[in-house]
């Protein structure tokens, strides 16, 4: 289910299945492949980068994100998105879900900032963006379920594992560790205490 998924560290993928389609460009180096398609969770600067999404658009490129994400993005494709939109982008089915902080003050419910479940090539594909294991969780279904574990500003590894549980995919991936907060131990531990099966992918570049 990942052979044709890079992680570029951070909350950044790609998706190369008939489209180039990545979620929050972060960082990239030159040469990385173009995109037909961006999600964008939320506004913070490790997920809503201009330069890195100017590397990677094309003419056609489709962006798709909240409102105050999409706004700074001057000349593309956008589509504007909420939590709770259920949608098609391209020929792709797309789930808006929440994400946000319960007591933390990083990600207010209020902005209604985003994860996204995508089905891509039969398989649905939950980037959650940054959160906390929130109510939300213990409704969706995915079949590979990217969740941040870094904790600080999302949860830690132990949440993490709590909210695969609640969403029960068939496999579970940590992301958002080891830029900014979190470590490769925290991605081990998380795979140690998860009740379902678990990837750690290693990052591109």
């Amino acid at each position: 289910m990942l052979d044709h998924t890079t992680w570029y560290g951070q909350s950044t993928l790609l998706f190369q299945q008939g489209k180039r389609i990545w979620f929050d460009p972060w960082r990239l180096t030159e040469g990385v492949p173009r995109a037909d398609l961006i999600f964008i969770t939320h506004a913070h600067g490790d997920h809503l980068s201009p330069d890195d999404v100017e590397r990677i658009r094309e003419q056609g490129t489709l962006l798709v994100g909240p409102a105050d994400c999409l706004e700074p993005l001057k000349g593309a494709r956008k589509q504007i998105v909420r939590p709770g939109d259920e949608l098609e982008v391209e020929g792709l089915k797309v789930k808006v879900v929440p994400a946000y902080n319960l007591e933390k003050a990083f990600h207010p419910k209020a902005n209604n900032w985003v994860g996204f479940i995508v089905d891509i090539g039969g398989v649905l594909y939950y980037s959650a963006g940054d959160t906390d294991r929130i109510p939300e969780m213990r409704s969706l279904r995915a079949d590979v379920a990217f969740l941040p574990i870094g904790g600080t500003y999302t949860m830690d590894a132990g949440e993490a594992a709590e909210a695969a549980g609640d969403i029960g995919p068939k496999l579970a991936v940590p992301y958002h560790y080891g830029a900014v907060v979190g470590t490769d131990a925290d991605a081990q531990r998380f795979q140690q205490l998860a009740k379902v099966p678990v990837t750690i992918m290693q990052k591109a570049g």
